[in-house]
């Protein structure tokens, strides 16, 4: 058996990684790296298309989606707001004509505030739920037109079907909850938060009823429920 190297995470993790990195050196309309853009917003997505947390960045789309992706610590993770491994698809919206302007430059800073507002507000409206995971939802600041974007997949085919599989999501997304229901029980926090939670129990229910419908409903009333000894074929003689 070959020795694991050190250090290294595990070999789903760096096939994810090396989408990732694909994914943003995939070219935007004028040919260049859309991750290198330095202002820019994005969208996450889940395993069934549905958006899941909305963005923007004015210290490099590369760096701000790597620090959401790869548990480089952000806000939205350490607080359980967003689960890295529900993120199957991203989307990056580059701002090319920003790129030579200052951070504090209030012009731009508000074109970037507008632009994460108005994909913030398409996507609400695409989305099952009528809501994202976001804690605090953009400012109301006037919808400008978008750049085209780039959409790409970060979880490879070799991957792909067993993440999407609804027991592995629907333990998963449990989990998020109950992490973040920990959290909510010992902190004073916002009511966006508690909101989150509200979307993410939703996200379960919804998925849960899936599983469900899936595997032929709930019994009959007034059947007995199936046994261990049942699903084994009877007792060992």
């Amino acid at each position: 058996m070959p020795r694991l190297r050190q250090g290294l995470p595990p070999a789903d993790v760096q096939a994810i990684r090396a989408e990732l990195d694909k994914a943003l050196d995939a070219e935007s309309a004028d040919g260049r790296r859309v991750g290198n853009a330095k202002w820019g917003v994005y969208a996450f997505y889940d395993f069934d298309g549905e958006p899941i947390y909305v963005g923007q960045t004015y210290e490099r789309l590369r760096v701000r989606v790597k620090r959401h992706l790869t548990n480089q610590r952000t806000d939205a993770v350490a607080m359980s707001v967003l689960d890295p491994f529900e993120v199957a698809d991203i989307e990056l919206w580059p701002f090319w004509e920003l790129e030579g302007a200052s951070a504090k430059d209030p012009e731009a800073r508000l074109t970037l505030n507008r632009a994460e507002y108005t994909v913030f507000d398409a996507l609400l409206a695409q989305s099952a739920f009528k809501a994202v995971l976001n804690e605090v939802p953009p400012v109301e600041r006037g919808k400008i037109e978008l750049p085209i974007s780039v959409r790409s997949r970060i979880v490879p085919s070799s991957l792909y079907e067993r993440r999407k599989h609804w027991d592995i999501r629907i333990a998963r997304r449990a989990h998020t909850i109950a992490r973040l229901a920990h959290i909510i029980s010992e902190r004073a926090v916002q009511p966006g938060l508690r909101q989150t939670l509200l979307t993410q129990a939703k996200r379960l229910q919804h998925l849960a009823q899936r599983r469900v419908d899936d595997v032929g409903g709930p019994p009959t009333p007034g059947e007995p429920a199936e046994t261990d000894e049942d699903r084994s074929g009877g007792e060992e003689e």
